[in-house]
């Protein structure tokens, strides 16, 4: 065992170059730097294709290599390649398969109904230009958080998110309501004019409100309470005088 890693380590030096190749395939992932086989072609982003039959079981025989190891990503992967990686196709993308399928096309019979359908072949979609930082699934491009952007994909601070969302979604610019303030707490406060702490609704006002004006407000409303409590009683009392002055009229022998 202790041989067989020593000859592993020996050809991942040799494969690789030497030990910085070595150590920078291992840094991507501890697989790559003893997986060996044979280059199959890279694309624009610069990620390297390989395939082995040999050695390795099926579903791992195909793999790839990122051409940015400090910030790879999935989507960097084009649709053409991606369907040699999960086994859709044996070969591929750039050996013959455009002249393949347009040859396979002259013997297709076409339906009467009419179609709208931008491609004439069932392989898919296949990207004929480059995408921005080689991203061909632009759902990646969006901030990481507020106003800082994304360092992953190169998304700087500001710039608006590449990513789809449907109408209403409160990250649509286009769904997104304006504010609408209600009432400002300095709007009559020692002259200020308003501006210093605008609201759109009680539990906001609350929220700004200072503990002073807090108890302020709790005083307003036990005095509105009891004002309200004592009026109460006042208008029970007025009920009762009248029921009890109507009553003694009804009284046999009353006065």
């Amino acid at each position: 065992m202790v041989y067989g890693l020593i000859r592993s380590v020996q050809a991942a030096l040799k494969y690789r170059g030497g030990w910085k190749g070595l150590y920078e395939h291992m840094y991507t992932n501890g697989d790559y730097p003893f997986k060996f086989g044979t280059y199959m072609g890279h694309d624009t982003a610069g990620n390297r294709y390989y395939e082995n039959r040999v050695d390795y079981p099926f579903g791992q025989h195909r793999w790839v290599e990122p051409g940015d190891i400090h910030n790879y990503d999935s989507a960097s992967i084009p649709p053409e390649w991606h369907g040699w990686m999960t086994s859709m196709n044996d070969a591929p993308p750039g050996t013959g398969e455009d002249d393949y399928i347009a040859e396979r096309t002259k013997s297709i019979i076409p339906l009467e109904s009419r179609s709208d359908a931008n491609v004439d072949h069932n392989v898919g979609h296949t990207e004929k230009l480059s995408n921005w930082h080689h991203l061909h699934n632009q759902s990646t491009v969006r901030s990481r958080g507020f106003n800082i952007g994304n360092p992953v994909v190169g998304l700087p601070p500001g710039a608006p998110s590449g990513y789809y969302t449907q109408p209403g979604s409160p990250y649509n610019d286009v769904s997104v309501r304006p504010r609408v303030n209600i009432g400002d707490l300095d709007s009559d406060s020692e002259g200020k004019g308003g501006g210093g702490r605008p609201y759109k609704s009680q539990k906001w006002a609350d929220r700004l409100r200072t503990p002073e004006e807090k108890k302020v407000l709790e005083d307003a409303l036990m005095s509105a309470k009891r004002e309200a409590v004592e009026a109460e009683e006042g208008n029970a009392r007025r009920r009762r005088m009248a029921m009890a002055a109507r009553g003694r009229g009804t009284v046999a022998g009353g006065p």
